[in-house]
């Protein structure tokens, strides 16, 4: 497992390189096809990178923007990924960019899986990603302990799968490892010191234990305190 660690001084100047950098690949990506898929994750960490790329004139038109996992929550409640796409990334020029939906209404995500497939395959291989990890050395919404971790692991896995974890309190659906791994460019944004001790474990570890080791080969991690 080999990666590219950048260490920034603060998390100012991370979120701005940052932001140049998925600025630029997606250009490049678009210079190449004539569409580029780019997925993010959710949270609060890359919500000022959002702020900065939104703002970047590129192509908007040309890119599908999608989530690397979701609650399955309503868009309008708080603790919908989408809605904070909606609000911080799809605004400004980056308003022009196409959402390839993460949740559809319905109770549970097993109801319309296979729709979310049908929509999402066309647009397949992502272009570039966007990671993000947890303490718990999850990422997207590959945790730990999840019921279904092993077959979102394994090669041929399905391109999204729905996903419920110890502690999550509703299900998720996530995309597979070997999705996120099918990208050409990966990225995977860290903030503070517990995520690079973290980080660092993982490279001792299974993949079922710290599913983050699953997609670092080839990634640029990005860290700042």
């Amino acid at each position: 497992m080999s990666y590219t660690f950048l260490e920034y001084p603060d998390r100012e100047a991370l979120t701005m390189d940052l932001a140049n950098q998925l600025a630029g690949e997606l250009r490049s990506a678009l210079a190449q096809n004539d569409r580029v898929a780019f997925a993010v994750p959710g949270g609060t960490s890359p919500g000022p990178v959002f702020d900065d790329l939104c703002a970047v004139s590129l192509d908007w038109d040309r890119v599908s923007v999608m989530l690397t996992d979701e609650r399955w929550v309503p868009e309008d409640s708080e603790r919908s990924n989408t809605r904070l796409l909606r609000e911080r990334l799809l605004v400004e020029k980056a308003a022009a960019a196409h959402l390839l939906p993460m949740y559809l209404d319905c109770t549970h995500p097993e109801e319309r899986i296979a729709e979310l497939s049908d929509i999402i395959a066309p647009n397949l291989p992502l272009g570039v990603v966007l990671l993000g990890m947890g303490a718990d050395m999850h990422t997207a919404s590959l945790f730990p302990g999840a019921d279904r971790l092993v077959e979102a692991l394994t090669p041929g896995a399905p391109i999204v799968l729905p996903m419920r974890a110890p502690g999550a309190p509703e299900p998720r659906i996530t995309l597979s490892a070997e999705v996120l791994n099918g990208a050409l460019r990966k990225h995977l944004l860290i903030f503070g010191q517990d995520k690079r001790e973290a980080l660092e474990r993982s490279r001792s570890l299974t993949p079922l234990e710290a599913p983050i080791s699953a997609v670092l080969d080839g990634a640029t991690v990005h860290w700042a305190e």
